[in-house]
């Protein structure tokens, strides 16, 4: 949809971006361009016990590298940001290279706040809260999702309190990304899919949020074909570097355009159930989104239709209200051909905690955006129950 000429909008994308196969063994180049001495790898165990390539990265780096940080968990911890930070602060790093998933990196924002800053990485939850740079930050995505080489917001949950905490800045925005398509060759089909479809509900909520914008949307419609094209060819072979390739970019823009257009209630419903039962994020994100779909579909007719366009189904004599309905149906379509699971029954999550979710999720920042105002635990718990 077009528009009007007095919009005015802020489109921040400073990070550098290094695509191509085997481009990772180049990390030396840009920590040296960075004009950093020592280098700290964050990664997680999963990565270490199971895979080369965070030695891989260490050997690139060569005397560049004072050590690797692999306690990173999925749902990463203040806890573990506090230990991480001391581990790089004691190996005199002046340089974070984060190779792995949404965790590692997010991790990694966490650490390079508090190696710059000290403190409690509590006292800068919120938004726009730092004043000057931080740790000098570069990113080696494992996945094709998160998106997070390319966004400003940092998830780490606080386990004492059982919830998840937003850190938003500009300061926190990684200097460097490298898409390696090789970085992510091993990663297993379900998981695949699961972080691919993180992708396609950041580029869906980024188009129908309150602050979408022109530019945002350009990216957002083309991850979104990227995604309907390559995501089920990377899910079925694994070693398909084009499907793979073509993956990390769409992750990157979907990752971009939400950074600046924002979030919505799939992301709220889906960190609030994430926090509290643990369920891995893209896949909750993947089973939220068709019920969240169908919650707005009266508020976002005509940006529907476009999605409609961008998943390749033609939109010629469907009424506009009816889109959200459709495109919910085919969002569940295409993930079950992906082999994800559709409810959140199937997942673990007990009916009786539905109300807990609800209530946390109207305390995460990312429902501010949503396209229909939402205030009410009780209509969260109809959508949570919708996808249960």
């Amino acid at each position: 949809m077009p528009y009007d000429s007095s919009l005015n909008f802020i489109f921040w994308n400073p990070t550098k971006l290094v695509f191509g196969e085997n481009t990772a063994l180049d990390i030396a180049i840009e920590v040296e361009n960075l004009k950093c001495k020592r280098a700290l790898i964050v990664t997680d165990k999963d990565l270490i016990k199971n895979t080369d390539l965070p030695e891989k990265i260490r050997k690139a780096l060569g005397n560049l590298c004072v050590g690797i940080f692999s306690d990173v968990e999925p749902d990463s911890g203040v806890h573990i940001v506090n230990q991480g930070a001391k581990f790089g602060s004691g190996r005199g790093a002046d340089c974070l290279v984060s190779v792995g998933g949404g965790s590692a990196i997010d991790t990694a924002k966490g650490m390079a706040i508090l190696m710059k800053e000290g403190g409690r990485l509590q006292d800068y939850v919120g938004f726009q809260v730092l004043t000057r740079p931080q740790t000098p930050h570069v990113v080696i995505p494992t996945t094709a999702g998160t998106g997070s080489e390319a966004t400003y917001i940092a998830v780490i949950k606080d386990h004492q309190e059982g919830r998840k905490l937003l850190f938003g800045d500009y300061n926190i925005l990684p200097n460097v990304a490298i898409l390696d398509p090789r970085m992510t060759e091993g990663l297993p089909p379900r998981l695949t899919a699961a972080t691919g479809m993180d992708a396609m509900c950041h580029a869906i909520e980024a188009l129908h949020s309150l602050q979408r914008e022109p530019i945002a949307d350009g990216l957002a419609f083309h991850a979104i074909r990227l995604i309907r094209e390559f995501l089920p060819k990377a899910v079925e072979n694994g070693k398909d570097m084009m499907a793979r390739g073509q993956m990390l970019i769409a992750a990157n823009m979907a990752g971009s355009a939400c950074s600046n257009a924002q979030w919505g209630m799939v992301h709220a419903l889906a960190h609030s159930v994430g926090a509290i039962f643990g369920l891995q994020h893209g896949l909750a994100n993947s089973i939220l989104l068709p019920a969240c779909l169908r919650y707005n579909a009266d508020a976002c007719s005509d940006v529907y239709l476009n999605v409609l366009s961008a998943l390749g189904v033609g939109t010629e004599g469907i009424q506009p209200g009816k889109a959200g309905e459709i495109i919910a149906d085919k969002i569940a379509e295409f993930t079950k051909k992906l082999g994800l699971p559709q409810r959140l029954r199937d997942v673990g999550v007990p009916e009786a905690g539905l109300a807990e979710c609800s209530e946390l999720a109207l305390s995460d920042g990312a429902i501010v955006y949503n396209p229909k105002f939402i205030s009410d635990s009780a209509e969260v718990l109809k959508i949570y129950k919708q996808a249960w």
